[in-house]
């Protein structure tokens, strides 16, 4: 049993749209108006043409693990009851690439190039924190 807290982010003006959209079991990622480029993590311009014209992208949830790294060390309490614990680069089927910890799958399953899906992690506050699973 998991008695410690995770963490909760904070969210920003910039990264709210992102957090609220999670909580309701939604991700999304900006997408320029301006150019088209696409990108995770929320930021106030777009990395490609420097326009402020983002929208928020409402993505399938899936994508494919570029890397990943099984965590035998902890870096607070939530964390160490989960050792081991996978964490990977998932690269969106949308176009981006994000960072996310692997749940809900052996792992023998994770692999670089495994398909993976999003599942949500409920936090404190009604937040909840994108996740994936192998599968998908």
């Amino acid at each position: 049993m998991n008695t410690a807290q995770r963490p909760v982010p904070h969210p920003t003006d910039v990264t709210r749209p992102y957090w609220e959209a999670a909580a309701t079991g939604r991700l999304v990622i900006q997408e320029c108006r301006a150019c088209g480029a696409r990108q995770f993590y929320p930021r106030g311009f777009c990395v490609a043409c420097l326009s402020d014209e983002l929208h928020w992208l409402p993505c399938s949830g899936k994508g494919t693990i570029y890397t990943y790294t099984i965590n035998h060390r902890a870096p607070n309490a939530h964390m160490k009851e989960r050792l081991p614990y996978i964490v990977a680069a998932i690269d969106l089927d949308e176009g981006t690439r994000m960072i996310a910890n692997i749940v809900d799958s052996p792992p023998q399953a994770v692999a670089i190039g495994a398909r993976v899906e999003v599942v949500f992690e409920a936090l404190a506050d009604g937040m909840a924190l994108p996740q994936f699973r192998v599968g998908g």
